[in-house]
C-alpha cells in the first residue's frame, strides 16, 4: 500500500472504526474518516486523520470528499448494531443500514471509486444449524439487524455484476477486548455485548449481570461464541484493502478464531483478571439465540494471508477491562 492511495473510512470514528484508523496508519496507510458522531468519538482517531463530519445518507457530501481527496477504496462501518433495537425499530435500522448504503455505493460509484470493505455480520447466518460456520452456509437473518447488513451484501453482489465494484465482505462474530497501547475501545454505557458487560460489573459501574439460559445443549449448559479481538479484527480489514489496492478479486470471509467460549468461561476469565468475584444470576433464555456460533476461519487467513496477535481469552478480557479502567478514570471521556 502507498500513503498516496487514500481510504475513506466511514464510521470510523466509532468502536472497530478507530481501531482500523489506527491500523492503517501503523501499515502506512493514508486514510479519510466520515463519522456523523452519532455514536462515534473524535477522540478516538489519531490526530493526523482528516475527519469529515458527516452522514453517509449525503450521497453528495460522499462524492465530494472522494473528489478532494482523490480516495482510491473506502471501508463502511457506519450503521446500527444493536439486535434487540433492530427489532422494535426495524425500519431505522432499514434506513440507516441499508438505504444509506445504497446511496452511499452509489457515491462511491459516480466518483470512480470500485473498491469496498463492508463491515458485515455473522448474523446474516440466522441460527445454523452446523457449526462451525462456512461462509457457503444458508443466509436466514432472524432479525432486522441481520436482515439489513444481508441486504447490502445483495447489493454488493449486484452493483459488482453491474456497475465493476469489487468488495470485500468480512462477516464479524463476536468482537471484544480494546485496544493494547488504550487509544480506542467501547465507549458507550449502554453495553449489549458479554465481554463489556461483565468488565463494567467488574469497575462497578453495574451491581449484577445475568446469564440468559443454563440449558443449552453445551457443555456447561451456556451459549458458545466465537471472540475475535478487535485489534485483530482491525489488521484482517488492513489485509483486504491491501489486497483490493493490489488489484484482488471480491470475497467474503468469516472473521474469528474457529473457536468458542461458553458465557460461564467468558464471566470466569473476566473474575480471574479482575482478582473478584462477580454477582452473577442466572436467568431464562432469551428468544432467538442459537445454543454456539462459532466461525470456519480459514478462508480469511488464506485469502489474505492473515494472522491474529491477541486470540487468547484472556488478552480480550484484560484489554477490555484495562479500557474500562480508563474510562471510568477519565470520567467517561473518550
Amino acid at each position: 500500500m502507498a500513503e498516496q492511495d487514500l481510504v475513506l473510512v466511514t464510521g470510523g470514528a466509532g468502536y472497530i472504526g478507530s481501531h482500523v484508523v489506527h491500523a492503517l496508519r501503523a501499515a502506512g496507510q493514508g486514510c479519510v474518516v466520515i463519522d456523523n458522531l452519532s455514536t462515534g468519538h473524535a477522540g478516538l482517531l489519531p490526530g493526523e486523520v482528516p475527519l469529515v463530519k458527516g452522514d453517509i445518507g449525503d450521497g453528495d457530501l460522499i462524492e465530494a470528499v472522494c473528489r478532494q481527496y482523490g480516495i482510491s477504496a473506502a471501508m463502511h462501518f457506519a450503521g446500527s448494531i444493536v439486535v434487540g433495537e433492530s427489532v422494535t425499530e426495524p425500519l431505522a435500522y432499514y434506513h440507516n443500514n441499508t438505504c444509506n448504503s445504497r446511496t452511499l455505493i452509489e457515491a462511491l460509484l459516480r466518483a470512480g471509486v470500485n473498491r469496498l470493505v463492508f463491515s458485515s455480520t455473522a448474523a446474516v447466518y440466522g441460527a445454523p444449524e452446523t457449526v462451525p460456520i462456512t461462509e457457503s452456509a444458508p443466509l436466514v437473518p432472524v432479525n432486522p439487524y441481520g436482515a439489513s447488513k444481508l441486504m447490502t451484501e445483495w447489493m454488493l453482489r449486484d452493483a459488482a455484476f453491474a456497475h465493476g465494484l469489487v468488495p470485500v465482505v468480512l462477516r464479524y462474530f463476536n468482537v471484544a477486548g480494546a485496544d493494547p497501547d488504550l487509544r480506542s475501545g467501547q465507549v458507550s454505557r449502554q453495553a449489549t455485548h458479554l465481554i463489556k458487560i461483565a468488565c463494567q460489573l467488574a469497575v462497578g459501574l453495574r451491581s449484577e449481570m445475568w446469564i440468559n439460559g443454563t440449558d443449552y445443549d453445551t457443555p456447561d449448559g451456556t451459549c458458545i461464541r466465537d471472540y475475535i479481538h478487535v485489534s485483530d479484527l482491525a489488521t484482517a480489514h488492513v489485509a483486504a484493502v491491501r489486497h483490493l489496492l493490489a488489484g484482488g478479486d471480491a470475497l467474503t470471509a468469516n472473521c474469528g478464531y474457529g473457536r468458542g467460549f461458553s458465557v460461564r468461561e467468558v464471566v470466569a476469565m473476566v473474575e480471574k483478571v479482575a482478582g473478584q468475584s462477580l454477582n452473577v444470576h442466572e436467568g431464562p433464555r432469551r428468544a432467538g439465540d442459537p445454543p454456539e456460533l462459532v466461525a470456519a476461519a480459514d478462508r480469511l487467513r488464506a485469502a489474505l494471508d492473515w494472522q491474529p496477535h491477541h486470540e487468547s481469552l484472556e488478552e480480550i478480557v484484560s484489554t477490555a477491562l484495562a479500557w474500562e479502567r480508563k474510562l471510568l478514570r477519565d470520567g467517561g471521556a473518550a
